[in-house]
């Protein structure tokens, strides 16, 4: 099918050309190969699916840009690793088998660099997990501890409400008895001396001579 389409490009195709573009970055292709090949799905030019990318999609996916170069640069690291791997097995207890070495050279090196990220997240979601925990035991019990803390000065503070009312008490009625001594006082000024006792109830009396 020749590739002359004209027409205005949908989001389907924009999202399947970001898709293809994407993995090709992080395998290590060319955008060229990348638009090569949506142009064969599309029914397009190659050129049209670069014109596309570089004047529309690649603003749309910055972020999704960066992360395929950072996890083609691990893939990278990973795969000299695994290259590695047959000096590094010389003298190992299990013996070497071709036919499950090659079978391991062939597998996707992105998928394991990703499921190798995922196991370290999941590792540390587990030990922060474990320390919110902990955490939270002693913040329950820091709150018991406040909880105590704040009935004890309740009570305190409801002692010392009572005493402070029975001081004010007592000092109205020293204040009540004072005044009525004075008018009686008064009351009897041409006495040379006025004596005066106190009842039961703490009322002041005057004594007759």
């Amino acid at each position: 099918m020749t590739s002359n389409r004209q027409d205005a490009w949908s989001r389907d195709e924009d999202v399947l050309l970001a898709e293809v573009v994407l993995r090709h970055i992080r395998e290590g292709g060319t955008q060229l190969q990348a638009f090569e090949e949506v142009g064969r799905k599309l029914s397009r030019t190659s050129a049209a699916c670069g014109f596309r990318w570089n004047s529309f999609v690649r603003k749309q996916y910055k972020s999704g840009i960066e992360l395929a170069k950072k996890q083609r640069k691990e893939s990278k690291k990973l795969s000299s690793s695994v290259k590695e791997l047959p000096d590094q097995s010389k003298g190992s207890a299990f013996p070497s088998e071709p036919e499950q070495s090659e079978e391991y050279n062939s597998v996707d090196v992105f998928s394991m660099g990703s499921m190798i990220q995922f196991l370290r997240k999941a590792e540390q979601a587990v030990q922060n997990e474990e320390a919110f925990k902990v955490e939270n035991v002693r913040l329950k019990e820091e709150i018991v501890q406040l909880q105590s803390k704040i009935n004890s000065l309740e009570k305190e503070k409801e002692m010392s409400t009572k005493k402070l009312q029975l001081l004010e008490d007592d000092h109205q009625s020293l204040l009540a008895i004072f005044e009525k001594a004075r008018k009686m006082a008064l009351l009897q000024g041409n006495e040379d001396k006025v004596k005066f006792q106190m009842d039961k109830n703490g009322n002041l009396q005057r004594v007759k001579k």
